[in-house]
């Protein structure tokens, strides 16, 4: 043995292993994440603090733990996972490494996260492996999220695909992308017959799918757009469209359609107006003489027939019963009928009387009598349909037609229907929304008639958050929205609402109007537009009904959107104004001058002039004279008198001449100062408005004459309550 002692070889760089080793828990806590090192062995050796707070325990230095310091592993699937087959196990014995798997860590109390690991061999200058390093993270969060987002879109799919309405997708270049089955079953197509192909192709008129791409692409969206759709089977539906566009980085890309077949809906309607059409060509041009009578037998309303009939005048007959005219031998046999109609003993029947007429002289008449109830059975009036069959018995088959049409209208059911103040506040609600809620609204009540409402989930839905809450508070119509009205009894009932905001001449918000719809019964919703016509001709009228046949003769006459949005407020305006005012005065009657102080109340600068005796006058006169002094008003403001500083308007009243001066008010209108009046090339929508109001709701004369220093006009109309001069 050599005594000569070695030199020391030069000093040796560490490996990775030792590196961390040598480091410590110190240098390894710097590291953002948590960290722990195994040897060769897979003995844990080295670890930080992140990761001791992820495992929820700090590894035993007494026994040693192997490949990981977690309570215990498990698989994404759930399956345990042993540590002495984890991944850092593999990494040990193989030197694999892994990069971003994702496995179940489970901590002693019973916690768990899912942890994103990143594993690598640690091996010495010759290669060999002396040990692994793990950096893992909890992501439990990221895969929460991740799950909800799958979700999500599995329910965004779902939701297109089995949606109870037709959707479908369109390219900016008018190609249909996708379409729910809804659509494809409404009109019979496959789905390579639909999807992939142009939209103008289905619809049956060129310019209005052109209408309607023209609008997407400008961004415009579309509600309730009416269009015509063609079937597969070559039959055309009448749909209506919703749609708005998606634009990225200011370019079309493509629009979403909800299409909603109406066609059954539009074969109604069509039957509705000529329905409405027959009643008032029977009603008033009948040789036979009809009436409507309260539950005493007292007339409510006449036709010039059984004026005729009877010899005399509407004004007589309005404040007699039947009984009065009757001889004195057949009335028993009549009031006992009447009163077993009207306790609903019986629908109706038909009786043989004789009716005295002034002069003495005796007239037969065959009398067809019926009853109109309310959804509950409850007696709303009589229709009694008189045919004289003294001069003539051919008028029988006449009488049974016109009866049958009468009765087919006379079946409808009405619809709920209540507005609020701009503030919410309830302010009118009919007779169909106390049936619906179950309860009567009471005064302070806000947003809603109903008791309580709840989302279509089951979940509460506060007054304040309901969809006409939303359209007041954001000023806009809320369509497509569905809740659920709970009534004191319990009873719940589901519906569509139609919130829409109610706006003055100047657009300012004035609150809002809401129609209630059942669709727990369809059939319900489809029968109440009938029992409208029957409320309309009817002395309340129905509000919805006057509202949509004002917006729809407005539209009609209208040159566009500006033209009309004043016009139609203004009318509606009117009416609200004379609703007002009677159902403060439980709608028995109306002071005449009340009414024209409201309506000209918005005329500022002194231009108008108002004289007359105090008149009462009864709902359905105040109502329709309320149309024509919104019509005269809303003209002069715009193109008469009223339209230039100097103009002025003179609007007088007194009692008609004759036997019976208080019987007869006569009106006349005056503008002068205005512009030059010509007479205008055609009678327009307001003009025969104001005809109708007057010669044949109220059956009185109307004189509306064009004379070059203004208009001067002339209402004639009877009024049947008693009047004084206060």
């Amino acid at each position: 043995m050599s005594n000569v002692e070695e030199f020391p070889l030069a000093a040796r760089r560490p490996t990775e292993f030792e590196a961390l080793v040598a480091a410590g828990h110190a240098a390894l806590d710097a590291i953002p994440g948590a960290v722990y090192v195994c040897d060769a062995e897979g003995w844990l050796v080295a670890y930080n603090s992140e990761a001791v707070d992820l495992w929820g325990r700090t590894p035993d230095a007494a026994t040693k733990e192997r490949f990981c310091g977690s309570h215990q592993l498990y698989l994404m699937n759930g399956t345990p996972l042993a540590h002495s087959d984890c991944l850092m196990a593999t990494a040990v014995r193989l030197g694999r490494p892994t990069r971003n798997a994702e496995v179940i860590m489970a901590r002693p109390d019973g916690s768990r996260f899912t942890a994103l690991v990143n594993i690598r061999a640690l091996r010495d200058h010759s290669g060999r492996i002396q040990g692994a390093i793990n950096c893992f993270q909890d992501i439990t969060g990221r895969k929460q999220i991740e799950e909800e987002v799958r979700r999500t879109t599995k329910d965004l799919e779902d939701f297109f695909d089995n949606g109870a309405v037709g959707l479908h997708i369109v390219s900016s270049a008018g190609i249909i992308l996708r379409a729910n089955k809804a659509e494809l079953d409404m009109l019979g197509y496959r789905p390579e017959e639909y999807i992939g192909r142009h939209v103008a192709e289905f619809h049956a008129d060129a310019p209005v799918i052109g209408d309607i791409l023209q609008r997407l692409s400008c961004g415009e969206p579309l509600d309730r757009y009416p269009a015509r759709l063609r079937a597969r089977d070559g039959s055309l539906k009448h749909v209506l469209i919703t749609s708005n566009s998606r634009f990225v980085d200011g370019k079309f890309v493509n629009t979403r359609c909800f299409t909603i077949d109406v066609t059954n809906l539009h074969a109604a309607e069509d039957a509705r107006r000529a329905s409405e059409a027959r009643l008032a060509a029977t009603y008033e041009a009948a040789s036979v003489g009809i009436s409507e009578t309260d539950e005493n037998g007292h007339f409510l309303r006449v036709n010039d027939s059984l004026c005729r009939i009877t010899e005399r005048s509407r004004d007589e007959l309005l404040r007699m019963s039947f009984f009065d005219y009757t001889h004195p031998d057949d009335q028993t046999e009549d009031a006992e009928l009447y009163t077993r109609q009207v306790r609903g003993d019986i629908e109706s029947y038909t009786v043989r009387k004789r009716a005295l007429r002034p002069d003495g002289s005796v007239r037969h008449l065959d009398i067809f009598s019926s009853s109109v109830r309310n959804s509950e059975g409850r007696f709303l009036y009589g229709v009694r349909v008189a045919q004289d069959v003294t001069a003539t018995k051919q008028l029988e088959d006449r009488l049974r037609e016109g009866e049958q049409r009468m009765r087919d209208l006379l079946e409808a059911l009405p619809a709920a229907i209540y507005t609020t103040d701009a503030e919410g506040r309830i302010n009118f609600f009919n007779r169909a929304a106390i049936e619906m809620a179950g309860r009567t609204p009471q005064p302070g009540d806000e947003w809603c008639v109903t008791w309580k409402l709840y989302w279509p989930d089951g979940s509460p839905l506060p007054h304040n958050e309901c969809p006409m809450a939303v359209a007041l508070r954001e000023n806009r119509p809320v369509r497509g929205a569905e809740a659920v009205a709970e009534r004191p009894d319990g009873g719940r009932v589901p519906f569509i609402p139609y919130p829409t905001p109610l706006r003055d001449a100047a657009g300012n918000l004035v609150g809002a109007i809401n129609m209630l719809v059942d669709i727990s019964e369809r059939k319900r919703a489809e029968n109440a537009q009938k029992v409208l016509i029957d409320e309309l001709n009817h002395r309340v009228k129905n509000t919805l009904a006057t509202v949509q046949s004002l917006a729809s003769q407005t539209a009609r006459h209208a040159a566009d959107l500006d033209e009309f949005l004043p016009t139609f407020t203004g009318r509606l305006l009117a009416l609200a104004r004379a609703h007002d005012l009677l159902t403060k005065r439980n709608w028995q009657d109306a002071p005449f001058e009340k009414l024209v102080h409201d309506i000209v109340a918005s005329v500022s600068g002194g231009g108008m002039v108002t004289a007359g005796p105090h008149v009462d006058l009864d709902a359905r006169t105040a109502l329709n004279i309320t149309m024509v002094l919104n019509e005269l008003l809303t003209n002069a403001a715009k193109y008469g008198a009223l339209s230039v500083p100097e103009g002025s308007v003179s609007l007088t009243w007194r009692f008609g001449a004759g036997e019976r001066p208080q019987s007869v008010l006569e009106c006349e209108w005056r503008e002068r100062g205005g512009p030059p009046v010509t007479p205008p090339k055609r009678r327009g929508f307001g003009t025969r408005l104001m005809e109708r109001c007057v010669e044949h709701d109220l059956a009185g004369e109307f004189d509306l004459v064009f004379e070059p220093e203004g208009i001067r006009c002339r209402v004639v109309f009877p009024i049947k309550v008693p009047v004084s001069n206060g």
